[in-house]
């Protein structure tokens, strides 16, 4: 695990499974969803979740996303076989170690164990949210 992780807030729900890897990390409660990266995390609150889809990363060796309304750019390495999913939410809390930042519309792409994802759908259904 990076050292460089920062810690997170107090969680929204009840905590469901948590992972982290070498240079990322995700946290599953019953409202929320949190990506960790070194210095900073996302926090995506599962009722703001609009779509939650396959990718196919089998021609990428890196990912990005990228907030649209302003510059910053984030990326993973991809673990080969590991399955990704593109990620589509109306708006996010960016924790960072600056503070906490609210922002807009954002698409992201995360490699998501089926474990993880298993639970993540546990508690979308609870918001009326199918994956797939």
């Amino acid at each position: 695990m990076h050292s460089d992780f920062i810690q997170i807030k107090s969680l929204e729900g009840d905590l469901k499974m948590s992972h982290k890897k070498k240079d990322y990390g995700l946290t599953v409660t019953t409202k929320e969803l949190i990506f960790h990266k070194p210095h900073v995390n996302y926090y995506f609150k599962l009722d703001q979740i609009i779509s939650i889809v396959p990718y196919d990363n089998s021609t990428l060796k890196t990912i990005t996303f990228v907030n649209a309304r302003s510059s910053n750019q984030e990326s993973t390495h991809l673990a080969p076989g590991s399955e990704h999913f593109r990620i589509y939410v109306q708006g996010a809390t960016v924790h960072n170690r600056s503070g906490l930042f609210e922002i807009g519309p954002i698409d992201v792409i995360l490699p998501i164990y089926p474990i993880m994802m298993k639970a993540i759908s546990e508690c979308l259904q609870r918001t009326g949210l199918t994956v797939f």
